[in-house]
């Protein structure tokens, strides 16, 4: 990776963190696929597999990350926020265009390609910020991770919030707003998201700053979650709908008051130079900035007994490469150093990340993707709500379990990945609740299912970048999401969707009604999540050691790289 001119000084990263909220919510767009799924089936006359296959190029869009993540090690985060904004204009333009019904009988191979153009924006603007972010608060993972994933999720609950109040409910104006007002405000933030002196986590205010970050998302769920159900059962007037919005924007807003107030109410420096963290950039002689995240750390002292047999065959093989014996040669890095890609795809650990992270994103975006029809063949009419209470719960499992984890793995040093085992668990329980069919489940099952979702997220984040290093964490981390997809394609097209087109033609509809359309589908489902939990014990069993290592004592402790 090229040397990176580093953003000195302490307000920077709290003012990218605040520019990478409102990224976040438009890397969120494909949340808003079961808005507007219904009006693609009606006008254009679509089967019920036919839009489950748009579904399945929805989640590929989303998170065949590829591309971005090798970008993100090449090229400054500008540039991946401009590829998105680029991406997000056509392909959703195509989709508007289609649907306003303004160009007429486009192929529907044209349309599944403009959606996972569309959708595919959300993977650079999520890998722009989340990498970013991650190596400015290198110490705070967990917690800037949940955070951010956090406002991820809450942006379907927010887009319900526009879509049912200044867009009038309508398919084609969502479309259109989608098309030009998430470039237009992505091209507007393009200049804050920059990578900067990493935070030291010396800073007695950091806490505060994340707590207060915490609380506005906290604020602006419960929210949003309020006006959506307001406006489906009272109607508002245009004006009401514009103050609703107007304040939400507000509270979207409310991260920047850290930086606003680090700029009025600056802290005293302290006398040591040792704890500023501008020493990060600039040494005594006031050397070139470079970026500490991509050089080794010393803080070897604190890897204790993890890698004693290692470090005696290291000391075996320096006296060997001094006799002449064997060539010097780099060694492999081991669990918790900096992973190139081919090194971490021979890892066991890897593996059983992503078949556990595969299992639960696979068969829940199958539930997400249906939300719709799994609602209106349980006799629900209006099915925002349904959006927008999975977008809640989505949401407090992703910040909730960001900040839960990073308690634990600080004080019991307890790997994050015993809390996917947990998420499997009540996922199980979640499809159980489905499957029974009941009306009065339905919501409890969906706020289930959404927290569940939301954790896996958000743990998979953290978990990879502590295993795997942070240098090449972009294109791990986007491997990783491959899982989606995939897990989409298997479990909604081919599963979900036929089944469902199956019970619709014993009805002699293409529209089916009664549990018996996705019953089939959640018992399997299920069943995949079980095999889930057991992949998760294994997992955790495995990399316990791995973070005994980084936080023997309560805090991160980063491991000397490898030279390689």
């Amino acid at each position: 990776m090229p040397k990176l001119v580093l953003k000195a000084g302490s307000r920077p990263p709290w003012v990218g963190l605040a520019a990478a909220v409102w990224v976040q919510i438009a890397a969120g767009n494909s949340y808003n696929f079961p808005l507007y799924s219904s009006e693609i089936k009606s006008v254009l006359g679509y089967n019920q597999q036919q839009i489950t296959i748009l579904g399945v190029a929805n989640d590929i869009g989303e998170s065949v990350g590829i591309l971005p993540g090798i970008a993100c090690n090449k090229f400054p985060p500008w540039f991946l926020l401009l590829v998105g904004t680029v991406l997000c204009f056509f392909g959703y333009g195509v989709l508007w265009l289609s649907v306003s019904q303004t160009v007429e009988n486009l192929p529907y191979w044209l349309l599944w390609i403009a959606l996972c153009i569309a959708t595919n924006s959300n993977a650079w603007f999520g890998t722009a910020v989340l990498v970013t972010n991650m190596r400015n608060f290198p110490l705070s993972r967990g917690t800037v991770a949940g955070i951010l994933k956090g406002y991820i999720g809450l942006s379907a609950a927010v887009y319900t919030v526009l879509y049912d109040t200044v867009l009038n409910s309508s398919s084609s104006k969502l479309l259109l707003f989608l098309a030009i007002g998430l470039p237009v405000l992505c091209l507007a933030l393009m200049y804050f998201i920059r990578a900067c002196t990493p935070a030291s986590g010396e800073d007695s205010s950091e806490h505060v700053h994340f707590l207060f970050t915490q609380g506005a998302s906290v604020l602006l769920a419960i929210y949003v979650l309020s006006t959506t159900v307001i406006s489906d059962t009272v109607s508002l007037s245009g004006t009401i709908s514009y103050i609703l919005v107007a304040i939400m924007v507000i509270l979207l807003m409310a991260p920047l008051a850290i930086p606003v107030k680090m700029t009025l109410f600056p802290a005293k420096k302290l006398s040591s130079a040792v704890n500023s963290s501008d020493n990060l950039v600039q040494g005594e002689g006031g050397s070139t900035q470079t970026n500490p995240l991509l050089t080794p750390s010393s803080s070897a002292t604190y890897l204790g007994s993890f890698h004693e047999n290692e470090e005696a065959s290291d000391v075996e093989t320096l006296l060997a490469v001094g006799e002449g014996a064997i060539k010097k040669t780099s060694r492999p890095p081991r669990r918790g150093e900096d992973f190139k890609l081919r090194e971490a795809l021979v890892k066991a650990d890897f593996w059983l990340l992503w078949f556990s992270y595969f299992l639960a994103v696979g068969t829940g975006v199958t539930v997400l993707n249906n939300l719709a029809q799994i609602g209106i063949a349980l006799g629900v009419d209006d099915t925002t709500l349904l959006l927008s209470l999975f977008s809640f719960c989505n949401f407090v499992g992703r910040l909730g379990s960001g900040v839960i984890s990073e308690h634990f793995v600080r004080s019991r040093t307890l790997p994050r990945t015993f809390w996917m085992i947990c998420a499997h668990l009540f996922m199980i329980v979640s499809y159980l609740l489905y499957a029974l069919g009941l009306s009065g489940t339905l919501y409890v099952a969906t706020a289930l299912l959404g927290i569940c979702y939301g954790v896996q997220y958000s743990i998979m984040v953290p978990t990879a970048s502590e295993i795997f290093g942070l240098r090449h964490f972009g294109i791990i981390y986007n491997s990783m999401a491959l899982g989606n997809p995939i897990g989409a394609v298997l479990f909604s097209a081919l599963l979900a969707g036929y089944i469902y087109d199956t019970e619709a033609a014993k009805q002699g509809s293409s529209t089916c009604l009664g549990p018996n359309c996705f019953r089939l589908t959640f018992l399997i489902l299920a069943g995949l999540s079980g095999l889930g939990t057991i992949v998760s014990i294994i997992l955790t069993i495995r990399v316990r050691p791995v973070y005994q290592m980084l936080y023997a004592g309560g805090s991160f402790r980063h491991p000397q790289s490898s030279n390689h």
